[in-house]
């Protein structure tokens, strides 16, 4: 018995994790590689292979245009192959292009002018942008938003908002110079602001005055999220009725909603990779594939619909770590073509190559160590 309750929790434990992060992953993947095959076939230039996964090929159909549409054993990323490519990287084999026809040179990356090299390698991210637009716009549309009016209904007893003078009933106006228009704006610039001080401009019992505080990082528990490290202040909103707003929106006012909602997502990951440059946040909240699969897994459990957000929150980190300026991601061939326009010729292909393996190195040492913090995550329940 105690083994077939063993086979029970191994395949509960499949449907709840693995699955939604396999499905979730190979979504955002698709279309990000869709993005790529488009655009490459539009500039003209030919596809070998649209994959869906790497290593071991479990299944796969060549379409008319001699495209090969394969789904492959490990479901962890996925790659588009154009014709004299030498790997997966977009990489060019020098000796198979040179056995090309000049027509067929032309249907290859590195026979497109620099403009659409550069189209080719930006449509990936651009499309996974895209999908997350598309997905934060329908859950508007069906759902639509709560706003809080941005007045204080807490202060915590010793908080930051606490010491710095905050009382409830104070009503926020500015942030740093920016008009605050709900509770919820209010949480999303403490966020951003990754322990920074912040300047409040505030109304009290009608009388405007100033306050400054600095919001203090946390580890704070998100439920299904895990604990991270967060920018916390001390205050929560009013739980008067007359304070909360159901918002609904046509679809132009969605899209807006779901471009601003990207916007806050880019500018929270930029605030907090500068902080951890500056040495005030920490790499342990890094995650990896790991921490997105149980996740994946805690969400589907909750809400198939909370996991259609969480798609676009994951499609939006995608779409911006694919343009760090690292060899091997799409970002770091934009930085070759830029150098590439600014030296007016061709880059040196052995310095390309040494950079390209730089690139795989980095890229390798993240795996391996958001693996390793993952792992340690969850063997000592620290998620």
């Amino acid at each position: 018995m105690a083994v077939v309750h063993e086979i029970q929790s191994f395949f509960a434990w499949m449907g709840w994790y693995v699955l939604p992060f396999i499905v979730l992953l190979s979504a955002i993947v698709f279309f990000h590689e869709l993005g790529h095959y488009l655009v490459a076939r539009w500039c003209g230039v030919k596809i070998e292979a649209f994959s869906l996964g790497f290593g071991p090929e479990l299944f796969a159909r060549v379409d008319k245009r001699g495209t090969r549409w394969r789904i492959a054993a490990l479901p962890l990323g996925g790659y588009v192959k154009f014709l004299g490519d030498a790997g997966v990287a977009s990489a060019e084999d020098d000796a198979a292009v040179a056995t090309l026809s000049e027509d067929d040179r032309r249907r290859t990356l590195g026979g497109q002018p620099l403009w659409a090299r550069a189209l080719i390698v930006a449509a990936g991210p651009a499309a996974n942008l895209l999908l997350a637009l598309v997905i934060f716009a329908g859950m508007y549309i069906s759902e639509g938003k709560i706003a809080h009016a941005p007045v204080i209904g807490l202060v915590e007893p010793g908080s930051v908002a606490d010491k710095a003078g905050f009382r409830v009933g104070d009503v926020i106006k500015t942030i740093d110079g920016e008009a605050i228009e709900s509770f919820e704006q209010l949480h999303q610039m403490v966020l951003i602001s990754t322990g920074l001080r912040l300047d409040f401009l505030i109304l009290r019992n009608g009388a405007p005055m100033t306050l400054e505080a600095a919001p203090e990082l946390q580890l704070v528990d998100q439920g299904p999220l895990g604990k991270r490290r967060m920018a916390h202040l001390g205050v929560g909103p009013t739980k008067d009725p007359a304070d909360v707003r159901h918002l609904y929106c046509g679809a132009p006012t969605c899209v807006i909603w779901a471009a601003e909602e990207i916007g806050f997502v880019a500018e929270a990951t930029g605030s907090y990779v500068f902080a951890l440059f500056a040495g005030r946040e920490s790499v342990d909240q890094l995650s990896g594939s790991l921490e997105v699969a149980r996740i994946a897994g805690e969400i589907a459990k909750i809400s198939p619909i909370d996991l259609f957000n969480l798609a676009g929150l994951f499609s939006v980190s995608v779409g911006l770590m694919n343009l760090l300026p690292i060899p091997l991601l799409d970002g770091g061939h934009l930085m070759f073509y830029a150098l590439e326009a600014l030296a007016r010729r061709p880059l040196n292909r052995r310095a390309k190559e040494i950079a390209l393996r730089i690139g795989i190195a980095i890229v390798a040492f993240l795996v391996i160590f958001t693996t390793t913090h993952d792992l340690w995550r969850l063997l000592t329940l620290g998620n």
